[in-house]
Order: structure tokens, then sequence, then C-alpha cells
């Protein structure tokens, strides 16, 4: 008997036969394969599938563009109070921190020592006066009586020339009781201006002298109040050109509006006015200062405090704004969009691009009115692909707004 643990050999033809069907088994395996790997189960060498892509189409809009800037607040008027007159402050007559009206009462200074100069250059304005009627009548007797020779004529020019000494004196008299007055009236200091007082840096019982190096207190006026910031002068003389060109136009009010996005992040409710740009520039920092008044009824703003500005530059009619999902960039840094040619190809722009608007680009070059912007389907797309265009209804919506 046959040993069990041999086992049976092939000969070479069915050795030979057996190669062969792997090897045809093979190469079905791997041409199955490589129709699978064909994008869109296409034969090679077949027509490439058009791409599914969403667009939308570029209209001119009008656009209100603006510049954001840094600044400061700045109160509308600013006053220091200080004394004109020596002397010990006997009382304070207002609360610190609250608003003064122009004129109101602030310190009282003790006027006694000035009432006293007052009584005595009005006394001696009443002795002046009386000398003066004395020469008066004098003149007048000596006048008649030089008419008829019963005096000398020097004795009636002498009384002349006293009768003008005598007046003088009286009118140096008034200005004395005038300025004693003055000085007696300075005891009440008053606020110079309406507005909000700070702290008072005297007390009852300080000692004061005319026209100190510190104020008694600081007046400031809120309502309305400044914001004071800073641009560039090349981008002011871009601002300049733009306007002067037409590519830019000013509002109907010719005035530049303003608004504020506070230190929180919060934007302030009122609008604000540019009131005028500085006439120089700071040679340090190559800027000019801008000039914006705002109202501030509720005294939200409190002057020092730091906000940026957002000052419109202009209104630009027939703007090209692109939604920033369609821009990409290449590995120079440029901006780039794709767009769908006339042959209904792929087609890359390089683009120049301005600022920010509500989500989308501010284009000023590569885009044009009527051109279908690819938005949506970038992701495996080239330059020359067929594409198929459908609306992408999230960028119309952004385009619209």
């Amino acid at each position: 008997m046959p040993n069990k643990s041999q086992r049976p050999s092939l000969s070479m033809p069915a050795f030979a036969t057996l190669t062969v069907v792997v090897a045809v088994a093979a190469a079905l395996f791997l041409t199955a394969c490589g129709k699978a790997d064909t994008p869109g189960g296409a034969k090679p060498g077949a027509a490439p599938v058009a791409a599914q892509v969403g667009v939308v189409t570029l209209q001119p809009q009008r656009v209100e563009l603006s510049a954001e800037l840094a600044g400061r607040t700045v109160a509308f008027q600013t006053a220091e109070v200080r004394p004109q007159v020596n002397g010990i402050v006997k009382t304070r007559a207002f609360t610190e921190g609250s608003d003064v009206k122009a004129g109101q009462l602030l310190y009282q200074i003790d006027p006694a020592s000035y009432q006293a100069a007052l009584d005595s250059a009005k006394a001696a304005l009443a002795k002046a006066e009386a000398s003066a009627t004395t020469a008066k009548l004098k003149a007048g007797r000596y006048d008649e009586l030089a008419g008829i020779d019963a005096v000398s004529k020097q004795l009636r020019d002498d009384t002349q020339a006293a009768l003008k000494q005598a007046q003088a004196d009286v009118a140096s008299a008034t200005a004395a009781v005038r300025a004693a007055q003055i000085d007696l009236d300075r005891t009440r200091v008053s606020a110079p201006i309406a507005g909000r007082i700070g702290r008072s840096a005297v007390t009852p019982g300080a000692l004061v002298t005319a026209n100190q190096a510190a104020a008694m207190a600081t007046l400031q006026q809120l309502d309305p109040i400044y914001v004071d910031v800073t641009q560039t002068s090349a981008e002011l003389l871009r601002l300049q050109r733009d306007l002067a060109e037409g590519r830019l136009q000013r509002d109907a009010s010719g005035q530049a509006r303003v608004k504020l996005l506070l230190e929180d992040g919060s934007t302030y409710a009122l609008e604000g006015r540019l009131q005028f740009s500085e006439l120089q520039v700071d040679p340090a920092s190559g800027s000019v200062t801008l000039r914006a008044q705002f109202p501030n009824p509720r005294r939200q703003l409190l002057p020092g405090m730091y906000v940026r500005a957002q000052v419109q530059s202009g209104v630009q009619a027939q703007a090209i704004l692109a939604p920033q999902a369609a821009v990409q960039r290449d590995a120079k840094g440029n901006a780039t969009a794709m767009v769908i040619g006339k042959d209904g190809k792929a087609e890359s722009r390089t683009l120049q691009t301005g600022p920010a608007i509500n989500g989308q680009w501010l284009v000023t070059s590569g885009l044009a009115a009527g051109d279908q912007l690819i938005v949506d389907g970038l992701q495996r797309l080239r330059p020359g692909s067929p594409v198929q265009a459908a609306p992408a209804a999230s960028a119309a919506s952004a385009a619209a707004r």
C-alpha cells in the first residue's frame, strides 16, 4: 500500500496551466481596480466630469468706506479756577463732581480788607469831589472879576488850573473806587463756564494768593465732547487723491460721520461729526490729528478715555464686494479668486483688495460686475476644470448685506 504521508505531485503540464490561470486572474483584478480608481467611473481618455460649484454673480454696490482710528476723548472746554486776590478761603460753595452753571459761586475769600479798601476809596472820591466843587466856584468868580479887570489875568488862570487839577483828582479817585470794587468782587470766585467741576484743591481756612500756579479746582464742559484721533499722512493723501479723482464722494452734508467703539468693545449710541484736521504733520510719528465732536448728554464719555473711532472716508457708488470665503492666498501672499470663464471652466484671478466690509472684501481690481465668483466647491477645483454652476445661497445673502 502506498504511504499516506506521501502527497501526489503535479506534473509539469498541470503546473504550467495553473500558473497561466493565476496570471490571468491577477490581470483581471488589476484592471478592475484601475476602473474603480477612475473619477466618476469614467473610462481612461474620456472627458472629465464637470464639478458642481456654488457661485454668486457680482453686482456693483454703493458702500460707505470708513477708517478705524485710535484716539482719546477731550473736554469741549476746560477752565482751571485760580484766585485773583490774596486772602483766606472762608467757604466752598459747591459739591465736588457736580455740574455747575456759569457765574455760580465756587469759593468765598475773606472780603473784610477789600471792603475796607473800597470804603477808603469812596471817601477819597468824596473829598476830591468836594475840592472840585470849591475849585469850580472859585474859578467862576475869578473869571467874572477878570472880565472887569478886578483881578489879574494871572490869578484867573491859576484858578482855572486848580479846577482842572481838582477834576483830575476826582477821576483818579473814581478809578480807585472801581479798582477796589473789582478786588472786592474777586473775593467771590465764580465758575467761568458751565460744566462739571472736579475735586477741590483747597479747603476753608486755606491761604490763597493771586494768580498762584496751583488751581483751586478744574471745571470741564463735557457736552458736547471732542474725540482726537490720528491718521497717517500717507493715508490722508490717498483719501484726498481718491476724492479729487472721483473714486470717492462725500455725502450730502459734506461732513464725515464718525462712530465710536468704547474700551469695553461696545458701540457708543450717538453719532459724531468730523470737525477739522490738524494743519501740520507730527514729524515724530508722521501722523495728522483729526478732531470729531460728539453729543454727550448722559456724560457717558469722560476726558481721557481711550476709544476707536470709525471715521467715514467717503462713498463709493460702484464698489465690487467679494465674500471672504471666496478669496484665497497664493504662495506669494497675493489674493486670488476663482471665477467661471466664458468657456464654462474655472479661471483664476489675482485680486487687489481694500478693507473688509461686513464680512466681504472690497475688490479694487481683478473682478468686475457680472463675473460669476465661485464660493462653494473650491477644495479640489483647479484652473481649467469644467464646472457646473449653481447659486450659492449663503454667498448671495452675504453679498446682499
